[in-house]
């Protein structure tokens, strides 16, 4: 009969179960076996290159290290899985083979706790690939106890407040945190042999532009001044292109002090570029690129699933302007619509809720937002957006209602924004200051005017195409992870003491 664990124990109290580990973990320290006090152990194998390298290995001493998340005592030997970085794999623990002693440890040893390995590989007589183990050693005492394994951590709130549970018990959670910080590396790569360089820009400034979001403030004592943290990364990415940085990235934390919901979380992770002497059809050419190349890259293949719907990103990206989404969609056409009453008598027929202070482009943002953005599932690059939504973005040369932008759409969802920047100075003053009056009409998530963002300007910045990525929605599509917070390590969360 195998040992019973903690979780098939339901008339024993938690608490003693609890302290049945630290009177053990106590005895150990009574006896000069505190395991806190070993400093390292030199690991040769990981579980999965004993598996798959198992025709070399063979007969052969490994040292493995990890988790205890089985152990099936048998008298004289015992069977014991250990868990690590690529997976569990099995170890035959024999008294015969480690000593009387040492083996009246290891039945000592509870789920959780943290072992290193040695011995030799060898197969079961049913096939599974094996260490017999020569030496055993605990290296860190497990205080807790472990969810049920056949269970598992499945409450969501726990899961996100206990991360390093739930990377310890649900292996696909650990597959797609090793699989996002793959997608970084690729981008980083891909981006690096397009010759653009990654910088770094300030967090806390004085000014939080660059997007239409509220900012998170602070005080700094030291200077006696309020900052904010970054909403975005473009004004200072842009100093860095009127420098003469040319090919500029960063990928990095931004703050928009707004709610939550499945795709927003008021901390995540933004990359945005700039370059040179190119415009948004540019920015396009690179996103498709991009994300074929990691795709490929990461899952082998560049068509995903996410959510049961397939989406193919080796097909070219389809490209429509946001009058013709919305002609085609809601069978309206902003071309025949030329004042502010006409819109807003379209909209009151179609039922798009509006406000006083918005103007034409943004109603024609209100209809594409009420009835196009579902329907752009496969990757498609929404163009030309109308200037009243676009503060930093070039003019169309011969329709100066409408700028030089795109979105980036899959699943419905906006998952980059580029443009062809704006880089005449004059014109940003009188974007800047229609931005000031929408602060001052109560709309917190308007742009200040950045002065010595204007005197860049003014110094002369190149034609440049310029976009930002939404990181976490890129990992969420290509894991099928159904909302950010199973993409993020730390989600925020709502304190326990509220």
């Amino acid at each position: 009969m195998g040992e019973k664990t903690e979780q098939q124990k339901p008339q024993q109290n938690v608490n003693e179960l609890l302290k049945v580990r630290r009177d053990k973990l106590a005895e150990l320290q009574s006896t000069g076996r505190d395991p806190f006090t070993i400093m390292k152990y030199d690991v040769t194998h990981h579980s999965k290159e004993v598996k798959e390298l198992f025709d070399s290995l063979e007969g052969k001493t490994v040292s493995v290290a990890g988790r205890v998340m089985s152990k099936r005592v048998m008298g004289k030997a015992s069977f014991c899985h250990i868990q690590d970085l690529q997976g569990t794999i099995q170890s035959y623990v024999a008294r015969d083979s480690i000593g009387e002693e040492e083996y009246k440890l290891f039945k000592k040893f509870d789920i959780g706790d943290i072992v290193g390995l040695k011995g030799e590989v060898f197969k079961t007589k049913t096939g599974e690939v094996s260490i017999h183990a020569s030496e055993i050693t605990l290296l860190s005492k497990s205080l807790q106890i472990l969810p049920e394994k056949y269970h598992g951590l499945t409450n969501t709130d726990t899961r996100y407040r206990q991360r390093y549970v739930d990377l310890i018990m649900n292996e696909e959670v650990k597959d797609t945190f090793v699989k996002r910080s793959k997608i970084i590396s690729a981008i980083r790569r891909y981006l690096d042999t397009q010759g653009f360089m990654e910088v770094e820009t300030p967090m806390l400034v004085a000014n939080a532009g660059g997007a239409s979001a509220r900012p998170f403030e602070t005080h700094f004592n030291a200077l006696d001044e309020d900052l904010r943290l970054r909403i975005s990364l473009e004004l200072y990415l842009k100093r860095l292109i009127v420098g003469g940085l040319e090919r500029v990235y960063e990928i990095g934390r931004v703050f928009r002090n707004e709610g939550l919901d499945t795709r927003h979380n008021p901390e995540f992770t933004l990359m945005e570029l700039y370059q040179a002497y190119t415009d948004y059809h540019g920015m396009m050419d690179l996103t498709e690129n991009l994300y074929r190349y990691v795709a490929q890259e990461v899952l082998g293949t560049t068509t995903i699933v996410y959510n049961g719907i397939e989406m193919d990103l080796g097909k070219p990206f389809e490209r429509i302007t946001m009058v013709d989404a919305v002609k085609k969609y809601a069978d309206v056409d902003f071309n025949q619509i030329h004042t502010l009453e006409e819109a807003r008598k379209v909209a009151d027929e179609k039922g798009v809720e509006y406000e006083q202070r918005h103007k034409k482009g943004d109603i024609l943002n209100l209809f594409f937002e009420t009835f196009v953005e579902e329907h752009l599932v496969q990757p498609t690059f929404l163009m030309d957006h109308p200037v009243e939504i676009s503060p930093l973005t070039k003019k169309k040369p011969d329709n100066p209602e409408y700028v030089e932008r795109f979105e980036f759409f899959m699943n419905g969802w906006e998952m980059a924004n580029a443009y062809s920047e704006l880089n005449d100075p004059i014109d940003q003053r009188e974007r800047f200051k229609a931005q000031e009056e929408l602060l001052a009409q109560g709309d917190e998530e308007a742009n200040h005017t950045d002065e010595d963002f204007l005197n860049a300007l003014e110094i002369g910045m190149p034609p440049t195409g310029g976009i930002g990525f939404g990181i976490d929605r890129m990992c969420m599509l290509l894991t099928n992870s159904p909302a950010i917070r199973d993409v993020l390590l730390f989600p925020t969360m709502k304190s326990l003491d509220k």
